[in-house]
């Protein structure tokens, strides 16, 4: 089975970060780690490529930047890596990122598309859905358990009063939750290995795209302004006295809360 994982190389949290002054888009560092979140679907990859004498190729669309991401995420066990790498698309949107990898993962060829349900610098929650319409499959997602039996693929799919189970012929596309699976901790030999892995680094027109239709004149949008949230109001403290609910009746009459 080929076997394609979305991934994204992000700022590391822990690190603080500025925004071009200019465009006001974040100032991406060299050194970018892996988004944390991806490690489930990776971890989900691997464990059906092993199932199935398998390949796990990682796309990722974003500045490569030394890839230590992308080194982090073959140290676990994918075989290769895909980067599209482009100063074309900065400021690129959700639907065009999802246009971009489709275009990648379509390149390469695949069994089953693997993502996460989103990212941890983003935050839409809509790419996984567009790649899957992109590519003209299912989309079987927020899945918190996966099991393949044949050429068939079952999910248990999370919803806020519980799971649905769903099922799918290959080829499809499966969005992982938190907590799928347990990632792996990359081995010594693996982080070895990883250095030599292949990593490939497709430009834009490579993937036959149109320059002008991505990045943020292609995704319809800029950023206009940015300002510091609001500091929180302090608080107020009422002294009970014996009829300090009736203060407390008051401020939720006064928010409408009752």
């Amino acid at each position: 089975m080929k076997i394609a994982v979305c991934v994204k190389q992000i700022p590391d949290p822990a690190t603080p970060y500025t925004l071009d002054p200019a465009t006001h888009f974040v100032v991406r560092p060299a050194e970018q780690v892996l988004d944390d979140t991806d490690r489930y679907g990776i971890e989900l990859g691997l464990q059906l490529a092993e199932a199935t004498s398998g390949s796990v190729t990682l796309v990722s669309m974003g500045p490569a930047g030394n890839l230590q991401g992308i080194r982090q995420a073959l140290a676990m066990g994918a075989d290769k890596a895909v980067v599209v790498s482009d100063p074309a698309l900065r400021g690129s949107g959700a639907a065009v990122t999802a246009r971009v990898l489709a275009a990648a993962i379509a390149r390469e060829g695949f069994d089953l598309v693997v993502t996460g349900t989103e990212s941890t610098d983003g935050y839409s929650g809509v790419m996984p859905q567009m790649l899957a319409e992109l590519l003209d499959l299912p989309a079987l997602t927020f899945a918190r358990k996966v099991s393949l039996e044949g050429t068939t693929i079952r999910v248990e799919r999370q919803t806020a009063a519980g799971y649905d189970e769903v099922e799918s012929a290959l080829p499809v596309l499966i969005s992982v939750t938190s907590g799928a699976v347990e990632p792996r901790y990359p081995t010594f030999k693996g982080i070895m290995q990883a250095k030599q892995k292949p990593v490939d680094q497709p430009t834009v027109a490579d993937l036959g795209l149109d320059a002008a239709a991505v990045g943020a004149a292609g995704s319809g949008q800029s950023i206009t302004a940015v300002r510091p949230a609001p500091e929180r109001a302090g608080g107020v403290k009422i002294k009970d006295e014996g009829e300090a609910h009736l203060e407390i009746i008051k401020v939720l009459e006064r928010t409408k809360v009752i």
